[in-house]
């Protein structure tokens, strides 16, 4: 089931609101739907939903909150089908109180009766910002994948987001432990005599602790398997925006995020926001849907040969999509 999971559950996030995130998970359920995989959203967005309205869906019969609710015992019964062939949804809610906030039991039990979906690829869409849901929902799926736009607040906001999301897998992990939280709480609130300003600081202080806090704090590194995706590329300079923010992520958190492709601007694209149905049926062939397709084969190729996905990866950042 273990090794199942880590090819079967995607999350999509970042830390700015209008970078097109659920556009993008939209765009590549649909394509990886249109490749045979059977693949399921989830929209993760509990505060503010809105997969099913891009779906078409504008009165939702079943969503996450009738889970959540107990108002439905497994999760399979809240899925819904979508126009798209092999592609089917888990509908978000925003109007029943606390469902934005769902308890930590809660949680456990979505991510429980996520695992036995019949699906090839589950694909969730979160909010924006770091909330704990949000951050708990990204780092439960061992593949996650950052989107971002050019613009200097977005790229400021991805970094910021992917620091919340390591910060908050290193609370998980070691916060039992009063040694080890005493390190992390000077690496997140830094006070006035005790300061850890990088991650290189921070693997110092936890080799001081003994061999297998170090060890165990490198493997928690490992574990945060990164994917970053442009969105809104209109240039070939700002295609490069995801290889700045890889050697950011790479240089004061210790991480290697994975550069896995950028999507082109399509006016086309934003003008059917009301209307996503005709575009996603024709989405391989518009110019957004085929960069979603050049990412999606990556995807398909990481998860059956990772060596092979890098080079992909590399070659296909060459031509005008990716």
């Amino acid at each position: 089931m273990e090794n199942e999971l880590k090819y079967k559950l995607w999350a999509v996030g970042g830390g700015k609101g209008g970078v097109g995130k659920s556009i993008v998970t939209l765009l590549l359920g649909t394509i990886l739907a249109r490749k045979g995989k059977k693949v399921v959203l989830v929209d993760a967005d509990l505060g503010g939903s809105n997969l099913h309205t891009l779906c078409g869906i504008k009165y939702p019969i079943y969503t996450l909150a009738d889970f959540i609710k107990r108002k439905a015992d497994n999760i399979e019964d809240v899925i819904m089908l979508t126009p798209i062939k092999n592609l089917e949804l888990i509908c978000g809610a925003d109007d029943i109180l606390g469902v934005a906030n769902p308890k930590s039991t809660q949680k456990e039990r979505i991510f429980k009766h996520l695992n036995k979906i019949d699906a090839d690829i589950i694909l969730f869409d979160l909010g924006a910002g770091t909330s704990f849901t949000t951050m708990d929902f990204f780092l439960y799926a061992p593949n996650k994948i950052v989107v971002l736009t050019p613009q200097i607040t977005s790229i400021q906001n991805a970094y910021g987001f992917i620091k919340s999301s390591l910060y908050r897998l290193l609370v998980r992990r070691f916060g039992r432990d009063d040694d080890c939280y005493e390190i992390i709480k000077q690496l997140t609130s830094p006070g006035e005599d005790e300061c850890i300003d990088s991650v290189i600081e921070l693997k110092t202080a936890f080799e001081g602790l003994g061999e297998q806090y170090y060890a165990n704090l490198l493997m928690c590194l490992e574990e945060l398997n990164l994917g970053i995706i442009v969105n809104m590329v209109r240039n070939r300079n700002e295609s490069n925006v995801g290889n700045v923010v890889k050697d950011v992520a790479n240089n004061y958190l210790g991480l290697s995020p994975e550069y896995l492709g950028f999507v082109n601007y399509d006016r086309m694209l934003e003008s059917s926001i009301n209307n996503m149905k005709d575009y996603l049926i024709k989405a391989i062939d518009n110019l957004a849907g085929s960069c979603i397709d050049d990412i999606a084969s990556n995807i398909l190729i990481k998860n059956s040969n990772p060596e092979s996905a890098i080079a992909n990866a590399a070659y296909l950042q060459t031509k005008g999509c990716q």
